[in-house]
C-alpha cells in the first residue's frame, strides 16, 4: 500500500498507523492533520489522532454537550455534511511537513490544516497554507514567534509560550512574596524555535523580575548524551530549574539527573514532553512537585460536565486522560468546524473571515479560558494558561487561584 493510498480516506476503510479511517460521503469536508505519526514522537501523533477523531465524533453526531457543533449531525449550514480527516506524517521534520502541507492541499484538497506539535513544522506548514490561501489552525505549537509574521491565513486557540512564561513567572512571583526562597534560575532548552523561543522569553522575564540565571543551556534536539549540560545543572544548582523540552529529551534529561545524582529543588517546566504519560510512565517517581505551565485543568470537571464527558470519549481511545497537547488538539477542530459551518463553505478566504470572526464563551470549550476570539494576527488572547503539579501519580491545578485545585508544594524536593 502507498502512502496515498493509506492517507487517502475513500469509500472502502483503510488504515493509517493501525488505526480505521472513516468512509466518507461525496460531500465530506476534508481536514488535514499533519503530525508526527512515526519517529521518536510517534505517541504523540497517536495521541492526536485520539483527540482529534474525539473531535470528530462531538462534530459529526448529536451529543447534549454545551460545545461548538455538538449539537448537531455534522455542518449544518452545508446540509449536514461530515468532516472527514486526512491524517500525514510530519516525523518532526519542517521540510516533510512542508511537503505533506502542500500534498493534502493539491491532491487530497483539504480545506484547511491542523497542526502539528512542533512549532518548527508548524512555521513551514502555515507559511504554505498561506500560498495557498488556506487557513491553518496551530493546535499546540507555542512558539510566539509563530503569529507574528503577518500571516492572515494563521490562527491559534491556545496560548503561546510568552503567556506561559508570564504566568510561570507570576506564580513565582507570588511564592517568593510569600516568603519562599527563589533567587536563582536555570534554562535548559532545545535548540529548535520551541526551545529557543521559549528560553528567549524566559531569559527576560527573569532579567525583569529580578532572578538570577545561574545556567543557559541550549542542547541539541534528541540528543544521544545531555551528560554534559546534567552536570553543568547539577553545578549551578538553581533554585528552578526550568526545561523546554520534548518527549524523548525530557526523558534522557531525567533519567541523566538520575545517574549523576542531581536533584533540582524545584522544577517548572514547559510541558512539551512533561505533559506526556510517556514520560511519568518511565521516570514519574524522579518528578513528584514538577509544576508544568498547561493549558487544561482536569480537576475542574466536577464544574464542567463537558469536561468529564468529553476525557471519557477520548480515555475510551486512548486508555488515557486528556493532558496539555490533546485538550488543545481537541479545542482546535471544534472552533475550525465551527468557523467552517458558520462560513457555511469550504472557499479558504471564507473559512479564514469565519475563523477570524470568533468569539466562543470559556463555558462552551473544555479549558479553563476566558473566550476565543483571535487578534488580527491571528492570536487568542484570552486563553489563560494554568499552572499543574504531578502529585500522588496525577497533575493537579495549582494557579491561577480561580481555578486551582489546591495547594502548591514547594519545595518539590
Amino acid at each position: 500500500m502507498n502512502r496515498r493510498e493509506i492517507l487517502l480516506g475513500g469509500a472502502a476503510a483503510v488504515t493509517v498507523a493501525g488505526f480505521p479511517l472513516r468512509a466518507s460521503a461525496a460531500d465530506d469536508v476534508v481536514i488535514g492533520v499533519v503530525y508526527p505519526m512515526s519517529g521518536s514522537n510517534a505517541q504523540i501523533g497517536v495521541d492526536a489522532r485520539h483527540a482529534f477523531e474525539t473531535a470528530l465524533d462531538i462534530i459529526n453526531n448529536v451529543h447534549a454537550l454545551d460545545l461548538p457543533g455538538a449539537k448537531n449531525a455534522g455542518l449544518a449550514k452545508l446540509g449536514g455534511a461530515k468532516i472527514r480527516l486526512v491524517f500525514a506524517d510530519h516525523q518532526g521534520d519542517p521540510q516533510k511537513g512542508r511537503a505533506e502541507a502542500e500534498r493534502l492541499i493539491t491532491q487530497e484538497k483539504v480545506a484547511a490544516i491542523v497542526g502539528a506539535f512542533h512549532s518548527s513544522v508548524s512555521a513551514t506548514i502555515s507559511a504554505t497554507c498561506e500560498r495557498y490561501a488556506l487557513p491553518y489552525v496551530a493546535a499546540d505549537s507555542s512558539s510566539p514567534s509563530l503569529h507574528r509574521r503577518g500571516l492572515k491565513y494563521f490562527f491559534r486557540p491556545a496560548a503561546h509560550d510568552e503567556m506561559f512564561s508570564a504566568a510561570m513567572f507570576d506564580w513565582l512571583d507570588a511564592q517568593r512574596k510569600a516568603g519562599k526562597k527563589i533567587e536563582t534560575v536555570a534554562l535548559f532548552f532545545e535548540d529548535t524555535i520551541f526551545g529557543t523561543d521559549s528560553s528567549n522569553v524566559q531569559r527576560k522575564l527573569a532579567g525583569e523580575r529580578g532572578y538570577k540565571v545561574v545556567a543557559d543551556i541550549k542542547y541539541r534536539a534528541n540528543s544521544p548524551t545531555l551528560t554534559s549540560e546534567v552536570q553543568q545543572l547539577k553545578s549551578a544548582d538553581a533554585d528552578v530549574l526550568m526545561p523546554s523540552s520534548y518527549t524523548t529529551d525530557a526523558l534522557l534529561l531525567v533519567k541523566t539527573m538520575a545517574e549523576l545524582g542531581y536533584k533540582p529543588k524545584n522544577m517548572i517546566a514547559q510541558a512539551a514532553g512533561f505533559s506526556e504519560k510517556a514520560v511519568f510512565d518511565v521516570v514519574g517517581d524522579q518528578l513528584q512537585g514538577l509544576v508544568s505551565r498547561a493549558s487544561f485543568a482536569l480537576d475542574l470537571a466536577p464544574k464542567r460536565k463537558s469536561i468529564s464527558v468529553v476525557n471519557d470519549m477520548f480515555k475510551a481511545r486512548a486508555a488515557r486522560d486528556l493532558n496539555d497537547n490533546t485538550s488543545r488538539q481537541f479545542t482546535a477542530l471544534t472552533v475550525l468546524a465551527d468557523a467552517i459551518d458558520r462560513a457555511g463553505s469550504v472557499d479558504g478566504a471564507k473559512i479564514r473571515d469565519a475563523l477570524a470572526a470568533t468569539n466562543i464563551a470559556g463555558e462552551q470549550t473544555i479549558m479553563p479560558w476566558r473566550a476565543i476570539k483571535f487578534g488580527d494576527d491571528g492570536q487568542n488572547t484570552f486563553c489563560d494558561p494554568a499552572l499543574i503539579q504531578y502529585i500522588g501519580g496525577k497533575f493537579i491545578t495549582i494557579y491561577p487561584n480561580d481555578v486551582a485545585a489546591a495547594p502548591a508544594k514547594w519545595p518539590m524536593n
